[in-house]
């Protein structure tokens, strides 16, 4: 078989692939760029473990209808400054999540910026199907739906619905943990799963999403350092020797809130 060029729409598939490996992969950009946003507020609703649907809804800044078309072409970010990549104080900084998701799922955009009026784009597997004005508040609304459904072999190595929504659920979870300072709530299969709210302080967060016993037996770490570029500050709670368990699964270590 001789060398050709692949077309841009299958290229775009085998790259997705490096983006977005599972449900919770994908749901974790999208609250990435729900922070980035300056969002206070994340709603997320999951249907079938994240494969059927996706929804993660915020109260960030917002997209002009020509940055939403930007944002769904790879490698179009806001994030990046020219020639600045070493300062980069975003979560996600490639633009590429979500044509990523968008060529390998059915994605509808939604964003209104304050004082805009709301814009809709839906990318079928890579192609706009729809796009016009949208009724909705000031932020920004993501639905993913049949991830991978045009992808077989990456669909069938997904695992069952109940494992990929604990996946989900993890990576909620400590993104929750990591911004103390934003409301957090998951939906799945319309039940509630894990609800913050803002402004909780980092021992009652950390409780909240691990276990709640945690609060009254712990200790809080908060340390602050004058450096040459700035202020270098640890934060943290760690639990009390008389407070253990079995298995280590509550260790988790957060450096630039990631």
């Amino acid at each position: 078989m001789s060398i050709r060029r692949l077309p841009p729409h299958l290229v775009n598939r085998i790259a997705a692939g490096e983006v977005v490996e599972r449900p919770a992969s994908a749901l974790k950009e999208l609250v990435e760029n729900a922070l980035d946003a300056g969002a206070r507020r994340i709603a997320i609703s999951l249907s079938g473990g994240g494969l059927d649907r996706i929804e993660v809804a915020d109260d960030g800044g917002g997209m002009t209808p020509p940055e939403m078309a930007l944002a769904l072409e790879r490698h179009c970010t806001s994030k990046l400054p020219d020639e600045q990549i070493e300062s980069v104080a975003t979560l996600g900084f490639r633009g590429e999540a979500l044509p990523s998701i968008a060529s390998v799922a059915r994605l509808t955009l939604e964003s209104r910026p304050a004082g805009s009026d709301g814009w809709r784009r839906a990318v079928d597997n890579g192609a706009v199907v729809d796009e016009g004005p949208a009724a909705l508040p000031p932020g920004t609304r993501v639905v993913v739906e049949a991830l991978f459904a045009r992808v077989p072999a990456r669909r069938k190595f997904m695992r069952s619905a109940r494992a990929e929504y604990a996946a989900c659920l993890d990576a909620v979870r400590r993104l929750a943990m990591a911004r103390p300072d934003v409301a957090f709530s998951l939906d799945h299969d319309g039940r509630r799963a894990l609800a913050t709210t803002a402004g909780q302080g980092r021992p009652d967060r950390v409780a909240a999403l691990t276990d709640r016993d945690l609060a009254d037996n712990a200790v809080p770490i908060d340390f602050v350092r004058p450096i040459e570029s700035g202020v270098m500050t640890l934060g943290g709670v760690a639990g009390l020797p008389t407070f253990n368990r079995g298995v280590a699964d509550h260790q988790y270590l957060f450096v630039n809130g990631r």
